[in-house]
């Protein structure tokens, strides 16, 4: 599946990139191919530096409109940064937004090259799928999961791209598509939109295990206070560029662990303790 994957995006070398959108100072078309191919390669991209906010919205958005070309239309979107330990490991103090692909999403219990990127890395995460799309006006957790249906249990594995992940700040994050590049899915979870389930989602303990092993884990309550406050972040950011969820999106709430760097042989499970079921999610390197 890989093998085709990668011959799919080498295919694409040809694709066309938008111009600078008026006004707009970030990177170039040439720079903007440089990282294509270095996605398309598995390869360390230069890391971008100097970028403002409007910098690295314009270049992300430019980025993506490439991966548009290979992977076809987004299905949902990423929030990153929404933890704050994570948040003071790129000196950043607010979070940012990436884009998801259905050729992204793998099934739990799918075995993945431990070098899948230029940079790889792990962590537990949860996806959502929208249901209503007055979750764009949502201003509280509990308006958010009533225009949600599903939760389900996710391990992303992003890909920090570039030569050196250390140097990368919040703008540079936000240029490479907040490292979108795998992540693998559990069965979904149906949503119940009351207080206990509102309440589980905050107090849930997420556990990550490699080999057996405790690696880390995190609360629900580590990201914005509650994991569905990265929705109202997440609308409201969309909003500034005239976009909205719509349902059927999913949407990727962050990290409730830090980053880690997978290894051949090494089998990762994510549980999530206090949801219905203490689901589980697993994915393993080779």
């Amino acid at each position: 599946m890989y093998r085709r994957l990668r011959l799919t995006l080498l295919a694409a070398l040809g694709l066309a990139i938008l111009a600078n959108p008026a006004g707009a100072a970030c990177l170039s078309d040439d720079e903007i191919a440089h990282l294509v191919a270095a996605y398309q390669a598995l390869r360390p991209a230069p890391n971008p530096q100097g970028l403002t906010a409007a910098d690295a919205q314009c270049s992300r958005d430019k980025f993506n409109t490439a991966l548009e070309g290979i992977l076809g239309q987004p299905v949902g979107y990423k929030a990153g940064l929404t933890n704050p330990a994570v948040q003071k490991r790129f000196r950043y103090h607010a979070p940012v937004r990436g884009t998801l692909y259905a050729p992204m999403l793998l099934a739990s219990g799918a075995t993945v090259p431990a070098a899948f990127g230029a940079r790889p890395m792990f962590e537990a995460d949860l996806l959502l799928r929208v249901s209503d799309e007055r979750i764009n006006r949502a201003h509280s957790p509990a308006e958010v999961l009533a225009a949600v249906d599903q939760v389900i249990p996710f391990i992303e594995l992003p890909d920090l791209l570039v030569v050196e992940p250390a140097a990368l700040d919040g703008a540079a994050i936000t240029a490479i598509n907040v490292g979108a590049r795998l992540g693998v899915m559990a069965a979904p979870i149906a949503v119940h939109a009351n207080p206990a389930f509102l309440d589980a989602l905050q107090s849930m303990q997420v556990i990550v295990r490699g080999n057996g092993a405790e690696l880390d884990r995190g609360s629900g309550a580590d990201v914005l206070g509650h994991p569905l406050n990265a929705v109202i972040w997440l609308a409201s950011d969309l909003a500034r560029q005239g976009l909205a969820l719509k349902p059927g999106d999913l949407v990727s709430l962050g990290s409730f662990s830090r980053l880690l760097r997978p290894e051949p042989g090494l089998k990762v499970e994510v549980q999530y303790l206090g949801l219905p079921g203490e689901p589980l999610v697993e994915v393993i390197f080779f």
